[in-house]
């Protein structure tokens, strides 16, 4: 079976048409899937999210994604991005559910205290500057702190501050970005972040595959 190149995880939760669109303003085309054989021969993987973070693992388990995902990550080290709840889903868990995340980086997803910042409105929706942490793949060729387009109400915090790329404040500072080995994840909507977003992927898709390929 040939390289599927590019392949966004369709498992029912996410933006995918919005990211395609993206991708192809970049120059690069992506094949959506819920396969997971054409999963499988991806050399990048984009993992997408929008709702709610016990079921989207449970969305997950039932297309019958988390092995090939699993082995993806941790045996083939294919770069891995996942955006929105779907950097929510690289953790060990979420405040937001009893679902075990995928695990494939240190940390959890924590819920915005509304209590400790009554000022803050919940969701944390719009446009919001991040802050860049360290230079990386995703980041390297903004040449200010960028802006991009965020709507969530849990955040993501690493237990490794190296992971940490990106970091933007809604009350409390949180990790708006992340590197952990071969696993990306980004808070915000890139697809939605209009010239921004498409530098940030531009990064991501210049990061090597397996065995060196650029997809």
């Amino acid at each position: 079976m040939k390289s599927e190149g590019v392949v966004i995880v369709d498992y029912g939760m996410g933006n995918v048409g919005s990211i395609v669109n993206m991708l192809r303003k970049i120059g690069t085309d992506a094949t959506v899937s819920p396969d997971p054989d054409v999963i499988s021969q991806a050399s990048k993987l984009i993992l997408p999210g929008v709702g709610a973070f016990d079921s989207a693992m449970k969305r997950i388990r039932e297309f019958g994604l988390r092995d090939v995902l699993d082995h993806k990550a941790r045996v083939d080290k294919t770069p891995i991005i996942g955006l929105c709840l779907g950097m929510q889903l690289l953790t060990e868990g979420s405040d937001e559910g009893a679902e075990p995340g995928l695990g494939w980086v240190p940390g959890r997803t924590h819920k915005f205290d509304a209590r400790a910042y009554p000022d803050i409105r919940i969701p944390h929706m719009g446009w919001n500057t991040a802050h860049r942490v360290r230079d990386d793949e995703l980041t390297s060729d903004f040449t200010s702190d960028p802006r991009f387009y965020f709507v969530h109400s849990y955040y993501v915090k690493c237990d490794d501050p190296a992971d940490v790329i990106l970091t933007a404040r809604h009350g409390v500072e949180f990790h708006a970005g992340l590197h952990h080995e071969n696993i990306f994840g980004v808070q915000f909507h890139p697809e939605k972040s209009h010239h921004f977003g498409m530098t940030l992927l531009t990064g991501f898709l210049r990061v090597p595959g397996p065995a060196g390929v650029i997809a």
